[in-house]
């Protein structure tokens, strides 16, 4: 009987040790972002952007402890997937496939509807096209990056339509530069964030164009993103300070 229970208590010690964090563990909340002008970037007086700002704003109001860290997208997300401690990422958009792994808040920014960035002189898109168009056409070269969501109306669009594609884990500006250089022929880009990633890049702003599309939905909106380990508590006091 007495080794019986002592197997007990230590079966019991050792699930407790190799359990996941508790919610309780989230003395400080890890929070990832990587430079991303206009929406991100640091400076003098922190994170800032059009998501930085509104998720600083948001953990200080919640008086919820934070401490930012500089993190490549993907190992963002790849952080936030493997659940092992209370992290949080800003500026992402929200899918099925996310919200299986992650908890959101109420979104703290929405962008204007996408467009098309291409080389100036490509005739083959112009404004006043619809999306289909555009992605049902196998000679353009669709430049995307690996692992991104680019919202539900156009992920459902370029499902459908397998268009051919150039993928890559690189930055924006690395994009950008493939599209110049004809090895891509066109990105989609929120425009808010157009004009600084060619500025970034230095190459001539007149090379490019941004085509709008008659189809195109409402901008999509970005969201603090969570790993599971940080507790329902903190992203409903986030969600108090984004309203307030």
């Amino acid at each position: 009987m007495r080794k019986g229970y002592i197997n007990i208590v230590v079966y019991i010690s050792t699930l407790i040790l190799s359990s996941p964090l508790s919610y309780a563990d989230c003395d400080t909340v890890t929070v990832h972002y990587h430079e991303r002008v206009p929406y991100v970037e640091t400076s003098a007086d922190g994170v800032t952007g059009l998501t930085g700002n509104p998720a600083a704003l948001a953990f200080e109001k919640s008086a919820i402890a934070f401490q930012w860290k500089q993190t490549p997208s993907k190992r963002q997300l790849l952080t936030i997937k493997r659940n092992t401690g209370c992290d949080c990422s800003i500026g992402w958009f929200k899918n099925p496939e996310r919200e299986k792994f992650a908890k959101f808040t109420h979104h703290i920014y929405q962008d204007k509807p996408q467009r098309a960035l291409a080389r100036a002189g490509d005739d083959r898109l112009g404004d006043g096209m619809n999306v289909d168009m555009a992605l049902a056409n196998r000679q353009l070269k669709l430049e995307v990056k690996d692992g991104y969501s680019y919202g539900s109306f156009l992920d459902a669009k370029i499902a459908r339509h397998q268009p051919t594609l150039s993928r890559t884990t690189g930055a924006n500006v690395r994009m950008l530069k493939k599209i110049h250089r004809k090895r891509a022929d066109y990105m989609f880009i929120a425009p808010e964030e157009a004009a600084s990633l060619i500025e970034s890049s230095g190459l001539p702003a007149a090379d490019f164009k941004l085509v709008a599309f008659s189809d195109m939905s409402a901008g999509e909106k970005r969201f603090i993103m969570c790993s599971k380990q940080v507790g329902d508590d903190i992203i409903e006091k986030l969600n108090a300070a984004i309203v307030e």
